[in-house]
């Protein structure tokens, strides 16, 4: 697919908005990336995410994959189609309350593995799909460091975040790089005109 063809999915499925939201990195934006509405249709997910594995086979840098490993809930639908485009199987990491609450005095919730299991030795690719400050990939990336496992690269749909989310040595792929304006809530020019910001979910 070209760049044309990829954005044009996005704005044709409803999956780029306009308008006041708050990202769940807590901070407000002017434009949003709801992947689910692309997502709805099987065969443009299956399109889109066959480019991206695509991307990476040309880069050379998979290999041997074992499995493909997504955060809940967003990415578990990039992780099982990333997983057809390689011929292999795909499981999920799930939120799970962690200790102490967030900014707004929520539960914090922190990633664990409950329906599967990671076998030491395995080589994962790990797929979401919008990052903007990329805490989830890495909370996921540490499950699977954690279990003795390896990441081969980390594949995106969609990375917001201007080129500033790295992994590390981990090779990162995204079909679309955008990067929407960003405020925090005490400086954001929409919150003081009035507006409030919505939390439309990824």
């Amino acid at each position: 697919m070209t760049n044309e063809e990829i954005l044009k999915a996005f704005k044709d499925t409803g999956a780029l908005l306009e308008g006041h939201f708050e990202l769940r990195s807590k901070l407000h934006s002017n434009r949003y990336f709801q992947c689910a509405n692309v997502l709805r249709f099987p065969r443009i997910a299956e399109k889109l995410c066959g480019q991206l594995v695509e991307n990476m086979k040309a880069a050379g840098v998979l290999g041997k994959i074992d499995g493909v490993i997504s955060p809940a809930v967003g990415g578990i639908l990039v992780g099982h189609e990333v997983a057809r485009a390689l011929d292999t199987k795909c499981i999920f990491a799930e939120k799970v309350q962690g200790e102490g609450v967030d900014a707004t005095g929520k539960p914090n919730t922190v990633l664990a593995m409950r329906r599967f299991a990671i076998k030491p030795g395995e080589r994962l690719v790990v797929a979401e799909d919008v990052v903007t400050k990329g805490g989830r990939v890495q909370e996921t990336i540490d499950l699977v460091k954690a279990a003795g496992a390896e990441v081969a690269a980390v594949a995106l749909l969609v990375d917001r975040s201007a080129g500033k989310v790295n992994f590390g040595s981990i090779p990162m792929f995204s079909l679309m790089q955008m990067t929407p304006e960003t405020w925090t809530a005490e400086e954001c020019p929409l919150c003081r005109q009035g507006s409030k910001p919505v939390h439309p979910g990824s």
